[in-house]
Formats: C-alpha cells, structure tokens, sequence
C-alpha cells in the first residue's frame, strides 16, 4: 500500500469518489461508516442509492463538473439510509486525472469540534493536520529535486522549449508554497510572549505587504497613538495581520481601499472574555471596500478548508483563528457588499 492509499483509508472525515454518471468508483472506511453499508455493496452503485441529502450536494456536482471548480458548501443535511443525519460542511472537487470524476468529502460540523468559538481543534481535526503534515514533509522532497532537473535541463533547451522547464519550476514552487501552508497550520510551536506595540507589528506587516500582494492597493492608517502594549509573538501577530490583508486584497479591485484602525474601548458591543477572564479592550480593525463574502461563507469563514475563493485551500483564515485563540484574543468578521470588517481584540499587558 502507497502513501496516498494510506492517507485515504486513515481520512477521519468520508470520503468518496463518483464517475460522470454519480456511480462510486471509491471510498474510503469512514464513508463506510457515514453510509452504514460495506464498500462492496456501494461501489459502482449511484451514491443518491444510498446517501440521503438535500438537493445542493447534486447541484454542486453540476457546477464543479461544468465549471471545473472546487465547491464548498455549509449547513448541508447527510446521511446514511439507516444512520441519523448530519449537518455537514461539504467539499467537491474535480480530480485532475480523470476528466469528469469527483472528489467528495462530507465534513460533518459537530466533528469539527471547535468549543465556545475559540477554534480548538479536536482529534479528528488535529489527524488531519497531522497527515497533511506527514505529507507535505513527502512530497517537498521530490519536489526540490524536480525543481533542480528542470533548472539544469533548461540550460541546453532553446526559448521554446525552456518554456516549458519555466513552467515545470513555476508550478513546482507553487506546490511547494501549498505545502508550507500546511505545515504553518499544523505547527504546534508555542508564542513566545513579549510586550509589543501593535503599531510596529501593523507598520511591518504593512510595508511586507507592499513590496509584495499589496503594490497598488490603498491602504489607510487610522492608529490611536494612545494604546498601550500587548503580550504576543511579534513573529506570529505579521503573521495573522498577512493573511488579513492578503484577503482583503483578494477582495478588491484596484481602485479598491484597505483601512486599518485601531483604537482603545471596553465598551465595545457585548464585553469579549479572553481565556483566562480577562476583557479584550484593544481593537484592531481592517476594513475593506471589496464585494464582501458569501452568506454561505461568512459564519465558517475561520474553519479549515472553508473559502469563497476558488483556487484557495481555505487555511489562512483558519491559522489567524488558532494564533490568535493562543494569544487568548477573539476576532469576528462583519461583511457586506461593499464593506467587510475584521475586528481582532486583544487583552492589554498588565
């Protein structure tokens, strides 16, 4: 058995894979399990014969056949014909080597297991991580000594077909950028606490921002010179502030704005309560005028592997989520079309 066979049998989440008809050509043990029947009766069979669901999972199903594009959708009600429903979040996605055939994956919310919105993972999540781990470490190695060969073999190819190497390298790279998302959210290293000032972690990000995914986007400082320090990891706090801006960015057009504020308020709507008790007084807000998220989207938009992007994993938002619970800080996100707003507070340093 490969590594990839055992990565599917060991998915804690079912998984199936239909033909262009809706017939199964495969399932892994928790399908099995979802579905309350053996692989061998299911395979070849049409899975509406034996998973009960709303009509969107068979609507999905046409949109990502006929458009070629991942989809994700939440709050969808699955079962077995003789196991109890589940409200699940669902994944389809064609697979690139064979034209027409799908991947399903049907997530089911309470396994998510995330507890008084602090997005802890549970053991099912954190085997996922894991694996995703054990893979990207696999495949990042091959993937450095493919990236070589075409860099050397480029060197005695004409233009046209060093072309082709370019592109080898360029997707290479691109995967290898995948993976290290991966590892990013599986790492379990702890922050390492110190007295910051928020400004100097925004200015950073800011000026890394623009130098890369931001060149042409207008962003607005409205900083409260006021504030006091925060305890966090500077390192991690860019990094949460990174992936907020790079959504936003994603969000608008090039006439587009990012504001960034920040401000000081206990009073705030209802009082925030960190993890130890403490209020969550200090506000960073950023706020851009970019065509909003999906209704659909906007309540799992800090899951794992939720996005309303199409070519996105759905794991930025979802390592903002897991940094900032460490840094005992809650962040919710407002949107509409026109104005979406993600509002981090934090617990001041005592």
């Amino acid at each position: 058995m490969n590594l990839y066979e055992e990565l599917w049998k060991q998915l804690p989440i079912p998984g199936f894979v239909v033909n262009p008809l809706d017939n199964v050509i495969g399932l892994n043990v928790f399908a099995e399990q979802f579905l309350g029947v053996s692989q061998k009766l299911v395979v070849e069979q049409k899975i509406w014969t034996f998973l009960r669901c709303d009509n969107l999972i068979s609507q999905g199903f046409e949109r990502a056949r006929s458009n070629n594009l991942t989809i994700l959708i939440n709050d969808v009600s699955a079962h077995g014909r003789n196991t109890s429903p589940s409200v699940c979040s669902v994944y389809i996605s064609p697979l690139s080597s064979e034209e027409q055939n799908l991947l399903l994956l049907l997530i089911p919310i309470e396994g998510l297991g995330y507890q008084s919105n602090k997005m802890l993972p549970t053991t099912s999540a954190q085997s996922v991580i894991g694996m995703g781990e054990m893979l990207a470490h696999e495949i990042k190695n091959p993937l450095a000594g493919i990236i070589g060969a075409a860099q050397l073999l480029s060197i005695s190819l004409t233009t046209e077909d060093q072309e082709m190497t370019d592109l080898i390298v360029q997707e290479s790279k691109r995967i290898v950028s995948l993976l290290e998302q991966v590892e990013q959210f599986g790492d379990v290293t702890p922050p390492k606490f110190v007295n910051v000032n928020i400004h100097d972690v925004l200015d950073q990000s800011l000026k890394t921002a623009e130098f890369g995914f931001a060149g042409n986007i207008k962003m607005v400082k409205e900083y409260d010179p006021s504030l006091p320090s925060l305890s966090g990891d500077k390192n991690q706090l860019i990094q949460v502030f990174l992936n907020l801006l790079k959504n936003s960015c994603e969000a608008i057009d090039k006439n587009g704005e990012i504001r960034i504020r920040t401000f000081y308020n206990r009073s705030l709507g209802p009082i925030k309560l960190g993890q130890d008790g403490q209020r969550l007084p200090l506000h960073i807000e950023i706020i851009d005028n970019g065509t909003g998220l999906p209704d659909s989207i906007a309540k799992h938009i800090f899951e794992p592997f939720i996005s309303s992007k199409n070519n996105s994993k759905g794991l930025g938002l979802a390592l903002v989520s897991k940094i900032l619970n460490q840094h005992a800080a809650h962040i919710v996100v407002t949107s509409k079309p026109g104005e979406t707003m993600f509002r981090i507070s934090f617990p001041i340093s005592s």
